[in-house]
């Protein structure tokens, strides 16, 4: 989000002389993306960022697709994912293409390393549990709803909470640079009247604590689809001061203000993110259409351009039957889809919803990661097909 924030102690003028307290110079680093014309924030290190130690490639990141390609609907079940391990490293690759991935994943430790995704930028959905995002630009507290936008290269760590229970990560990676969309901005970059948040709902890092440490720390670095390991020679969080437009910030689901009409309004008035080939909605809880003649359950509508993937932060969604709290589908580009059955009648007359989900449009067709097959429900492509259809016609598959 590019709001100007200002961290710490910095020197009056850029790139003039700010000296330590022994008399040596701080580092300067300036972060940002698009070279030296997208947004960017200047860090002064106490040490420099360039003392490696020692690096090496650990493993390879590739993710498989799925061999098998029928265009059917699909649906995913994250409750019967496997639980544990590390938030960076456990990460399930679930859906992907070359825009954006999807992953998930149930951490219950906190890493000992230092982890930088050096070829995407990260929207890390909160689904449960709080704690902090440790990074260079200090410390972020997130909560359970969370939007945590990490742009690229941003060194960090998620310190969980030792007291909020489970801990839940919808995780989307993305090769371009993650932006709240054109169409909520003025010429300025200021958010509109119009727009669904504000800047006052956005979160950037509120504490900086510099480490002045000596030692070997290890920071794992995704880049070129593969996990790298560098050693730096002392703590990499030794940032005393930075200011700029470019950190890691947040944005609650809770806060996401919905728009709502007389009669039924269609997906892009639920978008909170852009992206390159994709973009990021939320569907909270909102007034149903207040004509006394309109359908609140969405039209049939077939995706001629986009995939669409829905993750159900709740165990409630007005146009869906068999789906649980924690469910994914994905609907792929070539088929349409809409309500199940018996859900557009039972729309009508409804004053309210209390539908929490996040949705992910791609704009190229989305490959199902193999890693996914195991907690796939393989009938759901059949659920449109009422019972007494059914009893007539009866699936042949």
């Amino acid at each position: 989000m590019p709001i100007y924030h200002q961290l710490g102690t910095v020197p009056r003028k850029r790139h003039t002389v700010f000296r330590r307290p022994d008399g040596g110079l701080y580092a300067e680093e300036l972060m940002g993306h698009e070279g030296f014309v997208g947004t960017s924030s200047l860090l002064y290190h106490t040490h420099p960022p360039t003392t490696v130690t020692s690096a090496r490639k650990v493993a390879d990141v590739r993710w498989e697709a799925d061999t098998e390609t029928s265009l059917r609907h699909r649906h995913f079940l994250t409750a019967r994912a496997a639980k544990g391990g590390s938030p960076t490293l456990s990460r399930i690759p679930l859906l992907f293409n070359s825009d954006i991935g999807m992953l998930y994943v149930e951490p219950d430790v906190t890493d000992a390393h230092f982890y930088r995704n050096s070829q995407a930028d990260e929207v890390v959905y909160v689904v449960e549990g709080s704690g902090v995002l440790e990074s260079v630009f200090g410390e972020l507290p997130y909560r359970p709803g969370d939007y945590v936008v990490i742009h690229r290269n941003i060194t960090h760590r998620w310190r969980l909470g030792t007291d909020a229970g489970a801990t839940k990560l919808l995780v989307m990676e993305s090769r371009g640079h993650v932006r709240t969309p054109k169409r909520y901005r003025n010429e300025f970059g200021q958010l509109l009247e119009g727009a669904p948040y504000s800047e006052r709902d956005i979160r950037r890092p509120s504490a900086l604590a510099p480490r002045d440490e000596q030692g070997d720390f290890p920071i794992l670095v995704k880049q070129y689809d593969a996990l790298n390991e560098l050693v730096l020679d002392h703590h990499p969080f030794d940032v005393v001061g930075w200011d700029g437009y470019f950190y890691p910030w947040a944005f609650n689901i809770h806060d996401f203000e919905p728009i709502v009409g007389r009669i039924h309004q269609p997906p892009p008035v639920h978008q909170t993110f852009q992206g390159d080939g994709f973009v990021i909605c939320s569907f909270c809880p909102r007034p149903y259409d207040f004509d006394p003649q309109a359908i609140p359950a969405p039209y049939n509508h077939s995706n001629v351009d986009s995939d669409e993937v829905l993750f159900y932060a709740s165990s409630e969604f007005m146009s869906r039957k068999g789906i649980e709290y924690g469910s994914i589908t994905l609907h792929p580009d070539g088929l349409p889809h809409g309500p199940h059955p018996g859900r557009t009648e039972a729309s009508i007359g409804a004053t309210h919803t209390n539908e929490l989900a996040v949705m992910m449009d791609s704009f190229r067709p989305l490959k199902v990661a193999r890693t996914a097959l195991g907690i796939e429900d393989p009938a759901y492509h059949l659920s449109w097909i009422d019972a007494q259809h059914a009893q007539f016609n009866p699936p042949t598959s």
